[in-house]
């Protein structure tokens, strides 16, 4: 199991508890969770956006939901678009391919996350490989949320 440099920092600087699981390699969220044997809905992934002045934010919400670029726009005032997979590879360099770890703050860029994350009790998120998750209760997972409202996102795609 691992977890990369960046993300265990982050949560140590932050005084969060966590636990490390290993499943079997996996090549997405929701393959993840089903050999994880966790209930996808308490998968999160960051979807990354970019606006038209190269502005990126995170978006964070269950890997069984799709961000609504029409409701995240509107709420935001802002015209954000999904990144390209080259440009994400480079921001998360230290991370293997789509192991994103959705925690905006250790990669210092703007985060907005969905409101049905906090209906979870447990949370999991990529460690930075397609073999590692980090849980966090939910309240672990609200304090590294500080600071930003949850909003209604996402919808969901399958159960």
């Amino acid at each position: 199991m691992s977890i990369v440099n960046k993300v265990s920092a982050y949560l140590d600087k932050n005084h969060i508890h966590y636990q490390l699981l290993e499943h079997a390699p996996s090549h997405n969220s929701v393959s993840s969770a089903i050999t994880a044997k966790i209930p996808v809905a308490q998968l999160v992934k960051g979807v990354m956006l970019e606006d038209h002045d190269g502005k990126k934010l995170m978006a964070i919400l269950p890997a069984t939901h799709k961000v609504s670029l029409i409701s995240l726009n509107e709420k935001l005032n802002r015209q954000f678009h999904l990144m390209k997979e080259a440009e994400i590879f480079e921001l998360f360099a230290d991370c293997d391919h789509g192991a994103v770890p959705p925690l905006a703050e250790a990669y210092h860029m703007e985060k907005v996350y969905d409101v049905c994350l906090m209906q979870q009790p447990y949370l999991y998120l990529e460690a930075g490989d397609h073999k590692s998750l980090i849980k966090l209760t939910r309240d672990e997972f609200g304090q590294l949320m500080h600071g930003v409202e949850p909003l209604h996102i996402s919808h969901r795609v399958f159960h």
